[in-house]
């Protein structure tokens, strides 16, 4: 799986964030997680520990009929 800068990643430890470096084409990326005082944990991780990549989406889709 290819991953961006800033995309929302989830971490297998339950944490939410998103990558702001990604080292060595992909080997290891950093990322920042929201605490809930309003700072942020920095942590680099290995692309074991991603669970999922979250997506935002901006407008709601309708569906027509």
């Amino acid at each position: 799986m290819k991953l961006e800068m800033f995309q929302k990643i989830r971490l297998k430890n339950g944490k939410t964030g998103h990558i702001i470096e990604i080292f060595n084409n992909g080997e290891a990326y950093m990322v920042d997680i929201p605490l809930d005082d309003g700072e942020y944990e920095q942590l680099t991780i290995q692309p074991c520990d991603i669970m999922s990549v979250i997506v935002e989406v901006d407008e709601p889709f309708v569906a027509f009929s």
